[in-house]
């Protein structure tokens, strides 16, 4: 009932009903200093704000963990995204930052509580710049990028990009591989 009230959106212009089986739901955010990325929809579980008070540094951790956080009564580890994927990191970015926006992404997998609403699943949660919005992407237009143009702290994230009709370039992430490249 959900995805047929979420298809009834889907704006294809002059598709067809198998060009519409090929796309798929993305959340695109933005990354300092320039990078515009998508995450898919079936990956995600929430995005939320949450201020820095509240999240817990952890010591002896990457450089990129920004620390844990309580979520719905679950432990959420918080991890800058921009600075993962070798960008300026958050607080280097202003100084005046009180509130990080966070991604939670999912990974099915063994692991969490039993009899919790994330028994089963990986969670992990992803500081970005900001939200912009969702948007539908033919799957079959992402695109593999030339190795020589990717910096190689993307490289083990990266499904690929897209190529917006008005010429910006979308980097399209895999959040399963963003969860499995977190340390144990």
């Amino acid at each position: 009932m959900i995805s047929e009230f979420l298809t009834k959106g889907i704006s294809t212009g002059s598709a067809t009903a198998e060009e519409a089986k090929e796309q798929e739901q993305f959340l695109r955010f933005h990354l300092e200093p320039d990078l515009n990325a998508a995450l898919p929809v079936d990956q995600m579980t929430e995005v939320f704000t949450v201020s820095t008070t509240k999240v817990v540094p952890i010591p002896h951790m990457p450089p990129w963990v920004i620390g844990v956080y309580n979520w719905r009564g679950e432990i959420l580890w918080l991890v800058d995204l921009g600075y993962l994927l070798g960008g300026t990191p958050l607080y280097q970015q202003t100084s005046s930052r009180s509130l990080y926006t966070a991604i939670v992404i999912n990974s099915q997998q063994s692991g969490g509580r039993q009899g919790s609403s994330t028994a089963g699943k990986n969670m992990l949660g992803l500081a970005v710049n900001r939200v912009e919005d969702m948007e539908w992407f033919n799957s079959d237009l992402i695109q593999s990028p030339p190795e020589s143009a990717v910096n190689a702290a993307l490289v083990p994230f990266l499904r690929g990009y897209w190529l917006k009709n008005n010429g910006e370039i979308v980097v399209v992430l895999d959040g399963n591989s963003i969860i499995a490249g977190m340390p144990k």
